[in-house]
């Protein structure tokens, strides 16, 4: 019995699904279809630290909960910042072979310069994130380190 064709699965949709929907899973279920666990556990650590930003806006800085959780979220949007990046820069024949394997080398398209803005905006946001995050929380442990060190002293 022959197999079933499998959808193309394009490299510029992929790079963007994982930057603009990267924190709920939308590029594994491209990828990989409904069925991924990993797609499915994605918006676990994306809805924590939500939690965590709610937490600061309403308890403030000093709300330790908020300061464990909302690097959670800057980690998981710096994840999947980074796989919007492996993602643009995969070689076309590389992606093909993998995503698109019942494809002739002839009719695999080329990406284009959709990917390239994809990479650099991916690179842009996921950095800041990224840096914010380490600022935050190095930032935060510091603070409770001098109030414990504080609470010693007296």
């Amino acid at each position: 019995m022959p197999l079933a064709p499998t959808r193309f699965k394009s490299k510029t949709v992929a790079t963007w699904a994982a930057f603009l929907g990267g924190a709920v899973g939308l590029h594994r279920f491209y990828l990989h279809g409904l069925r991924d666990v990993w797609g499915w556990l994605l918006p676990l650590p994306t809805a924590l630290g939500l939690w965590g930003v709610h937490r600061v806006s309403a308890y403030g800085q000093d709300d330790q909960l908020a300061w464990l959780l909302v690097p959670v979220l800057g980690f998981t949007l710096a994840g999947t910042m980074l796989q919007a990046i492996v993602y643009g820069l995969t070689p076309d024949e590389r992606w093909h072979a993998c995503h698109n394997p019942g494809l002739a080398p002839q009719q695999t398209p080329a990406s284009g310069w959709a990917v390239v803005i994809g990479i650099a905006l991916s690179l842009m946001v996921g950095a800041t994130v990224l840096m914010a995050t380490i600022a935050f929380s190095g930032q935060r442990y510091f603070e409770y380190q001098v109030e414990e060190a504080r609470k010693i002293s007296q």
